[in-house]
């Protein structure tokens, strides 16, 4: 949708998960809303809740609570979570783009990884579940770091894993905090509307593209 007309051949490209690779709306908006619920807060729209995906759990309560409640971040995170067990996993799918397109990079030699705030167990199950595990050469979930994005901790640690350098390395995400994420870490980054971000908040981080779904992604990065 949006590419510089030069054509830059990455060695890594890794992938935010939700929102990007699968549709995890249902399951986040179900943890959400129960555990405000189990708090007895007013509970947010499903419309509210699913804006928040992709932030790390305080953040997400702080966000729909207006930074009102700081003392309940913990409960809100233990019940969160305690629902996140039992549904997460099922509620969980793939965009019908993702399986095809990570075949096509791995085909050309890509190495390709994960940073989410999500847990890297619960990604690992839906991976796997679709017969998508192997394909990913590491995965950096909300427990491998003490800091979550846009903190760029997670994202340097899957290119030090990946073992390329930082220049030849893309990220691709579908929110803001995956953009301010990629610019701390100083590497480029390619915007995805497939979430709920405009792409008009993409703009002002110079993205080496801009595309509607990773459908687009291989021939953005001038694989045909």
């Amino acid at each position: 949708m949006n590419s510089k007309e030069k054509k830059f051949t990455f060695e890594g490209i890794i992938f935010d998960f939700d929102l990007t690779l699968a549709d995890s709306s249902k399951g986040a908006i179900e943890c959400i809303q129960y555990a405000f619920k189990e708090l007895n807060l007013p509970i947010p729209s499903s419309q509210n809740a699913k804006r928040t995906i992709g932030l790390s759990l305080s953040d997400t309560f702080l966000n729909l609570t207006e930074n009102k409640y700081h003392g309940k971040i913990k409960d809100f995170s233990f019940f969160f979570i305690e629902r996140v067990n039992e549904v997460m996993v099922d509620l969980t799918v793939l965009f019908k783009e993702t399986p095809p397109v990570i075949d096509i990079l791995k085909k050309n030699g890509l190495m390709l990884g994960i940073v989410s705030t999500k847990f890297r167990m619960r990604i690992q199950a839906i991976l796997h579940r679709d017969n998508l595990l192997d394909a990913f050469n590491v995965i950096i979930g909300g427990e491998d770091v003490s800091e979550h994005k846009p903190n760029p901790k997670s994202l340097l640690l899957a290119i030090e894993k990946l073992k390329i350098p930082s220049s030849n390395s893309v990220y691709v995400g579908d929110t803001v905090t995956d953009a301010e994420t990629e610019k701390r870490a100083g590497i480029s980054f390619i915007a995805v509307l497939s979430g709920t971000t405009p792409i008009n908040a993409f703009l002002n981080y110079k993205p080496y593209g801009i595309i509607n779904n990773i459908s687009e992604l291989h021939r953005l990065i001038g694989i045909l």
